[in-house]
């Protein structure tokens, strides 16, 4: 079994900062992309910021320059620090990682059950 926990949501104004963590558990022989997804009311959910094992990032338009997405391969974490925070960044926020249970297996998306994040104008 594979756990995805998810941390740091929360209530923020707008212009604030917030720092979301993800700690993945479980049977893991290695981990591809990490990423946060979000997914705000009544919307689809979407790409917010991804990370390759070997640091390569990519981020959605709408975030670069604010969000700042890293991992620790060795702790098997990844977290996305979210500065200059604006109403339409509300959502649910979730975590994502790709990978490998068994050096045989198929890598596989898992997710986490997702964190809210609200920010008040």
């Amino acid at each position: 079994q594979v756990q995805l926990a998810e941390s740091g949501g929360g209530m923020v104004q707008a212009g604030g900062s917030l720092r979301l963590s993800c700690a993945v558990s479980g049977r893991i022989f290695s981990i591809n992309a990490m990423g946060w997804y979000r997914q705000p009311p009544g919307k689809q959910r979407e790409l917010v910021a991804a990370i390759t094992s070997g640091g390569s990032t990519n981020y959605a338009d709408s975030v670069k320059g604010r969000f700042a997405i890293s991992r620790d391969n060795a702790k098997n974490t990844v977290d996305l620090q979210m500065n200059s925070l604006k109403p339409e960044d509300a959502a649910v926020y979730y975590c994502s990682a790709n990978l490998k249970q068994q050096r045989w297996s198929v890598p596989s998306d898992y997710w986490g059950q997702g964190t809210q994040v609200t920010v008040s104008a």
